[in-house]
């Protein structure tokens, strides 16, 4: 299994919008500054995102990308999969079995299995509002470490 720059930068996205869920549509240049992500690079997530039915495409002036259900009902292995394709083991996958004289065979292929099938449960069971969560509570602790030092100085 190989997870890019695309989950990444993606699932950050989905953050971004889950913390403004409750206002107007957010412009892909507005996440890209927040997030620090390349705009042109996010507009494709964007797009797969929408074709995968998780984000929505708002148009007119004040346009921008909304979330297409609650953040809570849409998971981790959700925006993975949308951006990756299904996670699978890539060590003992359907293409390498063809090559490998051990297929079907091999001590190690239930090792490759049981990690996969827990990275799967692990992002299965966060949800992008767990995890817009989790970043204002982050932030929240940003200002109070800052607020900290600027006292000492």
């Amino acid at each position: 299994m190989r997870l890019s720059a695309k989950s990444e930068y993606g699932l950050l996205a989905m953050i971004d919008l889950a913390q403004s869920a409750d206002s107007s549509p957010t412009s892909a240049r507005e996440i890209s500054t927040r997030q620090e992500i390349p705009v042109k690079f996010l507009e494709q997530l964007l797009v797969a995102l929408r074709r995968a039915g998780l984000v929505q495409g708002v148009r007119g002036a004040r346009g921008g990308f909304i979330l297409s259900r609650d953040a809570r009902d849409i998971s981790v292995l959700d925006v993975v999969e949308a951006l990756e394709g299904p996670l699978t083991t890539t060590v003992c996958d359907a293409e390498r079995a063809s090559v490998c004289g051990k297929s079907g065979m091999c001590a190690a292929s239930g090792v490759w299995n049981e990690a996969t099938k827990a990275l799967k449960d692990v992002f299965r069971n966060r949800s992008v509002a767990d995890l817009a969560r989790d970043q204002i509570a982050i932030d929240d602790s940003k200002v109070v470490v800052a607020h900290e030092r600027e006292g000492q100085a």
